[in-house]
């Protein structure tokens, strides 16, 4: 999401000036110069936004956030976040291809949303490369050629490694004729970059 507000928050008596940062699964606030506080979706108890303060319940809490028009949004995206595949555009009916390996929960998560496996030689509205290692991403130029001219490519690699740096990724992929329009948290291990064919080449 990295959706940020300045607000106001009261927690344990205290009251901050600061800055409010909505994730996937999680809210950050800091507060100059070093108090922070940061929020689990799965810790949190209850949820609720009225007269635009947005409360959160938890062990160690309540805290409230002072956030105007913004607090029923917010609390409405923590106790109904989009689904990992909503985040990556998945939806029901396209064309979509696997290049390397993915975990089962992925593949069944693409059986629900009914997203439909393009035949051998068609191109794929979106197509899914999971990049191990730095010679994994020589192969990009030529599995970027299987997209539809409106399609994606996502290339999955992991977080926090040397065998796959994200510059490497981008640079891979604008290499091959693609444009980099979206990161993504794939999962807890992997991160997710979707690259598309620039305007000009549609």
């Amino acid at each position: 999401m990295g959706q940020e507000l300045e607000c106001t928050m009261r927690h344990r008596h205290r009251t901050l000036t600061g800055k409010a940062q909505l994730e996937t699964d999680y809210l950050l606030f800091r507060s100059p110069p070093s108090d922070r506080l940061k929020l689990l979706f799965k810790d949190l108890t209850s949820v609720t936004a009225s007269a635009g303060v947005l409360k959160l319940e938890f062990a160690g809490g309540p805290a409230e956030f002072d956030l105007g028009r913004a607090a029923e949004k917010w609390a409405a995206k923590i106790l109904h976040p989009p689904s990992r595949l909503d985040k990556l555009g998945v939806k029901p009916g396209l064309k979509v291809r696997l290049v390397g390996e993915f975990d089962e929960d992925f593949r069944r998560e693409l059986a629900e949303r009914q997203a439909e496996a393009p035949e051998p030689r068609a191109k794929a509205d979106l197509l899914f490369f999971a990049a191990e290692t730095a010679a994994d991403l020589k192969r990009v130029r030529k599995i970027a050629t299987g997209i539809e001219t409106h399609g994606a490519l996502w290339l999955v690699y992991p977080k926090g490694v040397t065998a796959v740096r994200e510059i490497e990724v981008l640079q891979t992929g604008r290499e091959a004729g693609l444009k980099d329009v979206k990161v993504a948290r794939f999962s807890e291990t992997h991160t997710a970059l979707k690259f598309v064919l620039p305007l000009a080449a549609r």
